[in-house]
């Protein structure tokens, strides 16, 4: 697993962000709709950092995840909220990368 960015030192950052993608992933996999908000409130982590997980989420590496997004509410407030509705057909198999609590397993 590689994350990446401007900013990004893996001996830095790999341990941290590991771990919150597997708190991010362990909120999403019920199928409940939540926006960032409830998932910084459930995983402890800021919004921004939710909504970046959430896109990791998307990418073949970090599992293929089909997340999808929906406005909550009146659409012109701008409020959305996103689950997890399985994998995408990108995904790689037959493993997983999380095992059944959440962790991550490559």
């Amino acid at each position: 697993m590689r994350f990446n960015g401007d900013d990004y030192d893996p001996a830095l950052d790999d341990a941290r962000l590991e771990k919150q993608l597997g708190r991010v992933w362990a909120a999403m996999r019920t199928g409940e709709w939540l926006t960032l908000r409830e998932l910084a409130t459930r995983t402890g982590d800021p919004e921004a950092s939710v909504s970046a997980q959430l896109r990791h989420l998307r990418k073949r590496r970090f599992g293929a995840y089909i997340v999808e997004k929906r406005p909550r509410g009146a659409r012109e407030r701008g409020l959305y909220e996103y689950r997890v509705a399985g994998k995408s057909e990108r995904a790689p198999e037959p493993r997983s990368l999380f095992d059944l609590g959440g962790h991550w397993t490559e």
